[in-house]
């Protein structure tokens, strides 16, 4: 017969009071093997984050290359022909015949101002609709009226309606306001509410305990008073996550202000990416200035993703969303 392999123990003596010596412990220590499922998780996880990266490697690759280059060798993983021409295009400090013997199609390209628009219409937005969005929350969280669920439950549907419904008759009624071709038409289709803000918030506020509420209101204090000075000090931390991810959605928003906006008056950086690639030359697309151009774009979105992260998880993991 054959006996079970026992354990590795070590005995730890440990002193009682008095200098005595109290019971023996054995403290059990199992030898454990390499942690294989483990290993194969990290090593998941790193293949995935890889791929995620990857494209905006691939971005700082082209744009770092010469166009001319580019054609030479395109499947290196390394700039061809190292030079900063594409982003010296897009920002507007390179000259014409440069340009074009660098691959650009030389048309001048404002910059500045497409980024000075697409900061005032995400800036406007967020603000303007988290604001309002709190306080329509507040209402279906708190306050009693009737057909308030089912005025609820309207909101929540919208949710499934897909946006290419509304594009056309948006279009109409800015049109019908004079407002095409402004930042002001960009703006006001989302400008004051947004259905996921509104239950986002909602959830939150649920969270927050009444007896706070009902003790300021006992105090003396109306409805709008414990809003302002109660509830949006306590919920600082959604509503910055909602302002980010708001943010975020209007900063990459393309097809709407492609529609409403045609002269540079109006246009926004991503409507403005588009404009820059139609205007290659006849030898091909300018890879690296577009390349450029579109990293320039999405680097405060990704500064700002890899900021708050952390905050977005937690917030809406704490709202109840699953």
């Amino acid at each position: 017969m054959t006996t079970a392999p026992h354990p590795v123990t070590d005995e730890v003596r440990e002193p009682g009071p008095a200098g005595q010596q109290i019971a023996d412990h054995t403290v059990t220590r199992t030898k454990r093997g390499f942690p294989w499922g483990k290993a194969a998780a990290w090593a998941v996880m790193v293949i995935f984050l890889l791929i995620t990266i990857f494209p905006f490697y691939w971005m700082l690759r082209t744009a770092l290359s010469s166009n001319n280059a580019l054609a030479t060798d395109p499947g290196s993983l390394l700039p061809v022909g190292l030079n900063t021409g594409g982003f010296e295009r897009v920002f507007g400090m390179q000259d014409v015949e440069t340009a074009i013997a660098q691959g650009g199609s030389g048309a001048s390209i404002n910059f500045w101002r497409y980024l000075l628009n697409s900061v005032v219409v995400a800036t406007t937005i967020t603000i303007v609709q988290t604001f309002s969005c709190a306080m329509a929350a507040y209402a279906f969280s708190r306050l009693r009226w009737r057909g308030r669920e089912a005025v609820f439950l309207i909101f929540l549907g919208s949710l499934m309606i897909p946006q290419i419904f509304t594009l056309l008759p948006n279009f109409i009624l800015i049109k019908n306001l004079g407002l095409v071709d402004t930042l002001l038409g960009i703006m006001l289709p989302t400008l004051f509410i947004s259905s996921f803000a509104i239950f986002f918030l909602r959830q939150f506020f649920n969270n927050i305990s009444r007896e706070v509420e009902e003790a300021a209101l006992i105090d003396g204090a109306s409805k709008v008073r414990v809003f302002f000075t109660l509830i949006l000090p306590m919920s600082s931390a959604p509503l910055a996550t909602l302002a980010l991810l708001t943010y975020m959605t209007a900063w990459n928003e393309y097809f709407w202000a492609l529609m409403v906006s045609y002269t540079d008056q109006s246009r926004v950086l991503t409507v403005a990416l588009g404009v820059f690639r139609a205007q290659a030359p006849g030898t091909g697309p300018d890879w690296s200035g577009l390349m450029a151009a579109t990293l320039v774009a999405a680097a405060p979105m990704l500064i700002l993703f890899a900021l708050f992260a952390k905050k977005i998880v937690n917030s809406i993991g704490f709202s109840g969303i699953k």
